[in-house]
């Protein structure tokens, strides 16, 4: 039998035969030329660049000699001249600092292992639990959805408050406004509805806030229960405005990846207010003019563009029912980011601060308050039982001050009577615990209930609710 004789240098060839063919395509591959610009100018946080091109939106590397470091992101251009927004810290930076396009944008990092995480604008951890190991990435611009290739709004979300449940049903993929003014209990509101919902996910954007309250929200409002399935994205008050952009477009970005699986996500972000003062910090920066208090018309086209990429799905696919607050300075509900935030949102709810300073909580302005998608998603006898609850609570709001002077006798108007003999029970079913959590069904059998108990006049119009839309 013949002996096999092994040559040992085979294997050997192989290995530089594969590392020569792999140099060989490196080598046909050509590079492309990395130009570097340097910094010229910089005038509150606008940073100009010249001898370098970026797209916009694109992220930029400033080398100081010294060794500082920083990123930034193209906001605009004029001339030969960049115009860049830093996203971290400026200290050390210097005249003729280096400017290195990257020829990367901002993306998002997606996945279900951010169950339970807690992020900054840029997508990096701000608790204590390790680097994420999600390798998902998404661009922050998100994805347009044709609109007729959208899910209707059919369904009913429970998000565990009696008021809303009952009175302003909101369905799955609706985007509804939260208008109130500083202290008046939004962000215990939104807690509330944070642990009590049914929808599968969560994300909360915190947007702007205090970084006091970041903490508070996540450890005693939010709480365990909640945090198990939420993603929080925190990027408050003193982030650069970039930052506190980008984390309005990541918690948006991480909301479209959770119902792109099928999911219904609860989106809450707070606030829209915040996310459209750094977009004007950013235009005015760079030259734009104010046209409206202040606001630059890149404003008011940034928040739809946020906005409408919440909502259904395609058909067959998950839903993002969105909550955004806005801020009324001086409760003042003809803010132009109020006024413009009510016509592109499917409904407002508005908190009151007379109610507050009442004790009334949740202080949900009933009269002021509306969900256009409600005549969708609710049966005709609750539609009915909500006409006659709103007239009964406005009926004895017009006439409190008379009521309350002793200046109305009663027996006067039946009406006014029974809208008085009704208080108690309507402000008692208003109000809610913030540990307290309200089914849709307790809700609006609740609701039934009480308004089988009054006597209220019949419409004039057989139709109930048309003019919600």
């Amino acid at each position: 039998m013949a002996k096999t004789v092994s040559n040992p240098e085979l294997p050997r060839n192989r290995i530089w035969s594969r590392r020569l063919q792999d140099y060989q395509r490196l080598a046909q591959t050509p590079v492309p030329l990395l130009v570097e610009g340097k910094l010229t100018r910089m005038i509150g946080l606008t940073l100009e660049a010249v001898g370098c091109q970026a797209a916009i939106g694109g992220r930029c590397l400033i080398v100081s000699p010294s060794g500082a470091q920083v990123e930034a992101e193209v906001v605009g251009f004029g001339g030969d001249k960049l115009y860049l927004m830093p996203t971290g810290d400026l200290r050390g930076i210097m005249p003729n600092a280096r400017v290195i396009p990257t020829g990367s944008v901002y993306e998002a990092a997606v996945g279900p292992e951010l169950l339970g995480r807690i992020l900054d604008g840029a997508g990096n951890p701000l608790d204590s639990r390790g680097p994420l190991k999600s390798t998902a990435r998404l661009p922050l611009t998100g994805r347009q959805i044709n609109p007729l290739a959208r899910n209707p709004i059919n369904t009913q979300l429970d998000v565990g408050v009696r008021a809303i449940n009952s009175l302003l049903t909101v369905g799955r993929g609706q985007r509804m406004g939260l208008f109130a003014g500083s202290g008046v209990g939004k962000s215990v509101l939104l807690g509330m509805m944070t642990r009590f919902t049914t929808a599968d996910i969560i994300v909360v954007g915190l947007i702007g806030e205090r970084g006091r309250e970041v903490k508070e929200f996540i450890e005693n409002i939010l709480g365990e229960e909640g945090m198990s399935r939420s993603v929080v994205v925190a990027s408050p008050a003193d982030a650069p405005p970039v930052m506190r952009m980008h984390g309005a477009a990541l918690a948006t970005s991480i909301a479209e990846y959770f119902r792109d699986q099928g999911l219904n996500v609860l989106l809450l972000m707070d606030s829209l207010t915040r996310f459209a003062q750094a977009q004007r910090e950013i235009a005015l920066a760079i030259g734009e003019p104010p046209v409206t208090r202040g606001y630059p018309p890149s404003v008011f086209a940034k928040i739809p563009q946020l906005v409408e990429r919440a909502g259904n799905g395609d058909v067959g696919g998950g839903s993002i029912t969105a909550f955004y607050t806005v801020l009324v300075e001086g409760d003042d509900q003809q803010d132009p980011i109020a006024d413009a935030a009510r016509a592109i949102l499917d409904g407002h709810i508005v908190l009151s601060r007379r109610l507050a300073e009442s004790g009334h909580y949740p202080a949900i302005d009933i009269e002021a308050s509306i969900s256009r998608t409600m005549p969708q998603v609710t049966r005709v006898q609750q539609q009915e039982a909500v006409r006659q609850f709103k007239q009964l609570y406005s009926l004895y709001q017009q006439n409190r001050d008379l009521i309350s002077v002793g200046a109305y006798t009663a027996g006067s108007d039946e009406q006014i009577d029974e809208a008085v003999r009704m208080q108690p029970a309507l402000a008692t079913f208003l109000r809610q615990d913030m540990n307290e959590a309200v089914s849709m069904e307790q809700s609006q059998e609740g609701l039934l209930g009480l308004m089988s108990h009054a006597n209220v006049a019949e419409p004039m119009s057989g139709a109930m609710m048309p003019y919600l839309r």
